[in-house]
C-alpha cells in the first residue's frame, strides 16, 4: 500500500515538474535541463526540421580528461610511494645475472 501510494505522489510530482514546450503546448519531462521533442509530425502532417546538434570537439574533450588523467596519475603515484612507505608493497630486487 505505501508503495503504491509513493508511486502515485511521485507520478504526480513528476507530472507538475514538467515544462510546457513551446512548439507543441506538451509537457516534457527534464526540459530544464535537455532538449525533448514528443512530436513525430505537425497537426498538418509534415514533418519537423532536425533538432539541432550540439557537438563536442576536440577541446571539450581535452579539457576534461586532461585534468582528469593528471589527477589519477597524482593520486596514484602517491598511493604507491605511501604503500612502499609502510613496506606494504616493495618490488623486490632479483638479481640473477649468475
Amino acid at each position: 500500500m505505501a508503495s503504491a501510494v509513493y508511486r502515485l505522489s511521485r507520478l504526480s510530482t513528476l507530472k507538475n515538474a514538467g515544462v510546457l514546450t513551446p512548439s507543441t503546448g506538451t509537457r516534457c519531462l527534464g526540459a530544464r535541463l535537455t532538449q525533448c521533442r514528443n512530436t513525430v509530425f505537425t497537426a498538418a502532417g509534415g514533418i519537423p526540421p532536425k533538432p539541432v546538434k550540439t557537438s563536442f570537439g576536440l577541446f571539450r574533450m581535452t579539457v576534461v580528461v586532461v585534468p582528469f588523467l593528471y589527477v589519477g596519475t597524482l593520486i596514484s603515484k602517491n598511493f604507491a610511494a605511501l604503500l612502499e612507505e609502510h613496506d606494504i608493497f616493495v618490488p623486490e630486487d632479483d638479481d640473477d645475472d649468475d
